[in-house]
């Protein structure tokens, strides 16, 4: 609600003292901890300060059953024991000790976070930033092309898909979801069916996860530089603009949202921006991005730029007969650093931009 209009909003310290007024008042507030409903006050303090900076987008309300869990911060943070070898226990302020199964080594953090998905799983997860793998120091490099057909698509002529639901998954899951359409709203047969339906999700981006895990310790550990391409990746999943349809003024063409809500859940699906954020954290210094203009269209033997070079997925290129597949070609130009110029009349040198070092701090 706040507008630049209305003067200085209040800030955490006046926050702080409405909560203990409110608290003093509400007994509901006094069952809650202290310490959990002020560290929601500083996170969204920083959240308005960022906004206000133009760093970030405007802070948004947090939605039941989709953003649910809080922080723990400070000496209380550190209240954390090994029982055994895969499990471990948490004394969590107004809970008591609660006991989680461990999926890796407990690192020194100073907070975590508690959070509960829709499918009603919960997870700690403390904030603390692993150290990044070695280089193999083999001197090699390696191109990804990312894609929707392909996953990843290396230079080295390797295809890379990202697991998703199965075909029965699918079926199941259109099934509910008609099935979610006629339930009554409010019914507790629609919320065991939005439940099943959270389910299949949730099961879809844990492979999804897992996977890019997987692949990106795999690139971090083979290879000394890993090249990709520099997109944009919310801009691209974005929703695009009604377009007004020509032949019935006052109306817009129906299929372009309907084709880019298809592709935008290909992009996502396949896990573009988490693979390269992954790939920084753990070949921290060793990542690179590169222009991603014509590299699917330029030939990675003789460097020849056309339109007709590439024919869906694979590519032959017009001026040498080059044959390849498409995301591999495109690979390769990348992890050679090649692009053309706009008017696609001579091969020129990308423009690379080395991603900083990331640092820890005490």
């Amino acid at each position: 609600m706040w507008r630049p209009e209305r003067g200085p909003a209040p800030g955490f310290v006046e926050h702080s003292r409405q909560l203990t007024e409110a608290r003093a008042e509400f007994g509901w507030l006094v069952g809650g901890s202290q310490t959990v409903q002020q560290q929601a006050l500083r996170d969204f303090d920083q959240a308005r300060r960022n906004f206000l900076a133009g760093s970030h987008r405007r802070p948004t309300w947090r939605k039941a059953g989709s953003h649910e869990g809080f922080r723990i911060v400070g000496p209380q943070a550190g209240r954390v024991e090994q029982v055994s070898r895969k499990w471990a226990r948490v004394l969590i302020p107004k809970v008591g000790w609660v006991r989680f199964r461990v999926s890796r080594t407990l690192p020194d953090a100073k907070s975590y976070r508690v959070t509960c998905d829709r499918v009603g799983r919960w997870h700690i997860a403390f904030a603390a930033v692993p150290d990044p793998i070695p280089a193999p120091g083999t001197g090699q490099v390696v191109g990804i092309d990312r894609g929707v057909t392909v996953s990843v698509a290396l230079s080295t002529g390797e295809l890379l898909y990202c697991p998703t639901l199965s075909e029965s998954e699918r079926l199941l899951l259109a099934h509910l979801q008609r099935r979610l359409a006629r339930a009554q709203r409010g019914s507790n047969r629609r919320n065991r069916i939005k439940a099943a339906i959270a389910k299949l999700h949730a099961r879809a981006v844990d492979r999804r996860k897992d996977w890019v895990e997987k692949t990106s310790t795999d690139l971090a550990r083979r290879f000394d530089l890993i090249r990709v391409e520099d997109l944009r990746v919310p801009q691209m999943t974005r929703r695009p603009k009604p377009k007004p349809d020509p032949a019935n003024p006052g109306s817009y063409l129906p299929n372009r949202r309907r084709a880019k809500a298809g592709l935008n859940r290909g992009i996502l699906s396949n896990g573009w921006g988490l693979l390269v954020r992954r790939l920084e954290h753990k070949a921290a210094g060793r990542v690179e991005k590169v222009k991603a203009a014509y590299t699917s269209q330029t030939c990675s033997r003789c460097g020849h730029c056309a339109s007709g070079n590439r024919e869906n997925q694979a590519f032959r290129c017009q001026s040498c007969g080059h044959r390849a597949h498409a995301d591999v070609n495109a690979a390769v130009n990348i992890a050679a650093g090649r692009a053309v110029s706009a008017r696609r009349d001579k091969p020129v040198r990308m423009s690379v931009k080395r991603e900083p070092q990331l640092t820890t701090s005490a």
